[in-house]
């Protein structure tokens, strides 16, 4: 009796020994939020970054996309990034710059020539110095997204020079840059979330609104907006963030999945947002839009003071470094 008693107590040890490493691994759920709509490339970059992760962590880390601001405006997700309710999100330039100010430089007027060289820049030292800016806020920088060289568009008339902007209610996001472009061009700046933008034009409240065409296309924004100028104003980026809190939970074989992911993530999003400006100009003219080309040096002229201003604020010695890597001066 003692015997089979034994027998089974070794058996199940040993049933329990077998059992433990699966029972140990768990699968790891993280959310990944963003504002743009289905078809954008943010959220094509997002969907393969959930599936390169699974892959490589052979299935222990899920990552559930929710896009279309469904987990709320870029603001609020940088406020959940940094107290951990949210763990990933391909963000706004504008709305990470209210908790690291340095985002702000990335965004003067007229800065970069090319997506490739903001990339560059990006990529390299400044790049490097404004990650560690942010994980000094709780945000930890997998890759910097492209959010396109920025145009206008309206309903009231073609923008061809600065003056066709007098008087004229233009949406900006929460950024303050932006905002200062758009008093420099004598529109009335007015601040609207993205979500609420194909509405408040629809309705009036604004006129127009400056965005990358991918932007423009995705929300079908020219349904209301029939005539989009070509001003190349603003470049910005999209950070690719992900809560401290939330990656200082991982091991380090997983934290290296996730860079691996969003490394390869981060050349297809860029590769979509490039080819979207070369194809999509086509696309709106064949839906009944009037596309012109601004006067870029009369744009860069009325917008020069911008420069100046934030050049004289607390971040001014960065927004110099990244001027002076971008338009080597």
């Amino acid at each position: 009796m003692q015997r089979k008693t034994l027998i089974h107590a070794t058996l199940a040890v040993a049933a329990a020994l077998v059992m433990t490493p699966a029972a140990m691994a768990q699968t790891t759920k993280l959310t990944l939020g963003h504002g743009a709509a289905p078809g954008n490339p943010r959220h094509e970059a997002s969907m393969k970054f959930a599936e390169l992760v699974k892959t490589r962590t052979a299935g222990r880390i899920e990552v559930q996309v929710s896009p279309s601001a469904q987990l709320g405006d870029d603001a609020a997700m940088v406020t959940a990034l940094r107290t951990g309710a949210l763990d990933l999100s391909a963000n706004s330039q504008g709305a990470v710059a209210s908790v690291v100010p340095e985002y702000a430089a990335f965004g003067m007027p007229f800065l970069f020539a090319s997506l490739p060289q903001a990339w560059k820049v990006l990529d390299g030292a400044l790049g490097k110095e404004l990650a560690d800016k942010s994980a000094e806020k709780g945000l930890i920088v997998l890759g910097y997204w492209d959010n396109g060289v920025r145009h206008m568009s309206n309903s009231k008339r073609p923008i061809l020079k600065p003056a066709d902007l007098q008087g004229m209610k233009m949406r900006t996001p929460p950024d303050a840059v932006t905002v200062d472009i758009m008093k420099a061009l004598g529109a009335e700046a007015q601040q609207i979330k993205f979500a609420e933008l194909y509405v408040a034009l629809q309705q009036g409240v604004v006129d127009g609104q400056e965005n990358p065409l991918m932007n423009i296309h995705a929300s079908k924004l020219y349904e209301v907006n029939k005539f989009v100028s070509l001003t190349g104003h603003k470049y910005e980026m999209t950070p690719f963030l992900m809560s401290k809190r939330s990656w200082e939970r991982l091991p380090e074989a997983d934290r290296k999945a996730l860079n691996e992911a969003a490394a390869e993530a981060t050349a297809l999003q860029r590769k979509l947002s490039q080819e979207a400006d070369e194809k999509l100009v086509a696309e709106l003219k064949a839906k009944g839009v009037r596309v012109d080309v601004a006067d870029k040096a009369a744009f860069e002229q009325a917008t020069a003071q911008v420069d100046d201003k934030w050049m004289a604020t607390p971040i001014g010695p960065f927004v110099k470094k990244v001027i002076t890597a971008a338009r080597g001066k």
